[in-house]
Formats: structure tokens, C-alpha cells, sequence
């Protein structure tokens, strides 16, 4: 890359920015796909679980960012099940807004509230980001759009419901500082 030239990056800048942004949704889309299937003791899997998390954001009227962030709060847990909030909300970095990426990032830790206690854990880690103005946003998207949306009789939204709302987001030019917009 030393050796480029303006010419040359003239060049390639567009013929990347198309295929990164024809691709992206897929992406996505099949990244939420690998979290069918293993119910991990719990009655559906992931993938239901984020059309369940998803649909009740947009039935109680939320913003389209939210509803976004809730369909892939979960989509890293596939490839990084350890740090799945931190990959999630890298993912949704440059295309939502900053509350939605506070929440996704932090919504792994303000889950806990309802079980690290009875592993041993502190249900309360959560209130060392007390002082965050989006504290309260991330305690609500966890009771109502995560720890609740394991229920195998409601009545979810499909992908395909979400898919003009993926586009939509993704359209957007990037939000990250130092990156070239991708339009």
C-alpha cells in the first residue's frame, strides 16, 4: 500500500466502497443466521431470540436505530462469545446513534442483573456506569428487549420485515472519525 499511488486509490476507493456497501446487509444477515439452531437450554436460539428482541422494540414505537440494534445486539455470539456486546456495537459504530451503541455495548454486563448473582457473580456490576447518561437506556433495552425475549409462543416479526430497515441504516455515510465515508 506504500508504493499507491493517488491515481491508484482513485481507482480502488470506489470499487470498494461499492462492494462494501452491496454486501454489508448479507452480511449481517448471515451472520444472524449462524446463531440458528443449538437452544443452549434455553426454548428458542439466538436467531429467534433477536427477531423477538427486535420486534418488541418496534411494536413499543422505538427509533430504527434501537429496533437495529436490538435485531444484531446478539449476532457476535457466534465468533465471539466472550465479548459478543464489545463486536456487536463495533459492528454498529459507524451507523447508529450513540445512545444505541452505549446500550449494545454495555447490554452484555447490564444483563447480568438478572443472573451473575446466582453464579457467584455481582448482579449489580452494572452500576459502575451509573454516572453514563444512556445508564437508564441500557437498563430498559435489557428488561424490556433482552432478558424477556426467550419466549417460544410470541409471535415475532420476519428477517425479511427487517430487511428495508438494515438497508436503511447501512446506507448511511460512516459516523467513525479517520474513515473514508463509504458513499
Amino acid at each position: 500500500m506504500a508504493d499507491g499511488s493517488q491515481a491508484d486509490y482513485e481507482v480502488l476507493t470506489p470499487l470498494f466502497e461499492e462492494h462494501a456497501r452491496s454486501a454489508l446487509v448479507d452480511n449481517l444477515v448471515s451472520m444472524l443466521a449462524m446463531l440458528r439452531g443449538p437452544l443452549l437450554g434455553y426454548q428458542i436460539d439466538r436467531y429467534d431470540h433477536s427477531l423477538q428482541s427486535a420486534t418488541r422494540a418496534h411494536r413499543n414505537g422505538e427509533r430504527i436505530d434501537l429496533v437495529i440494534g436490538a435485531l444484531l445486539h446478539d449476532v457476535a455470539d457466534a465468533f465471539a462469545p466472550e465479548n459478543h456486546s464489545d463486536a456487536a456495537a463495533a459492528l454498529l459504530a459507524p451507523y447508529v446513534d450513540d445512545e444505541t451503541h452505549w446500550v449494545i455495548k454495555h447490554h452484555g454486563i447490564f444483563q447480568g442483573y438478572y443472573y451473575f448473582h446466582h453464579l457467584g457473580g455481582d448482579r449489580h456490576a452494572r452500576d459502575r456506569y451509573a454516572d453514563s447518561p444512556y445508564f437508564d437506556a441500557c437498563v430498559q433495552f435489557c428488561a424490556e428487549y433482552d432478558q424477556n425475549c426467550f419466549d417460544p409462543n410470541y409471535d415475532s416479526m420476519t428477517l425479511d420485515n427487517f430487511r428495508p430497515m438494515l438497508d436503511e441504516v447501512f446506507a448511511r455515510p460512516s459516523r467513525v472519525p479517520g474513515i473514508a465515508p463509504l458513499a
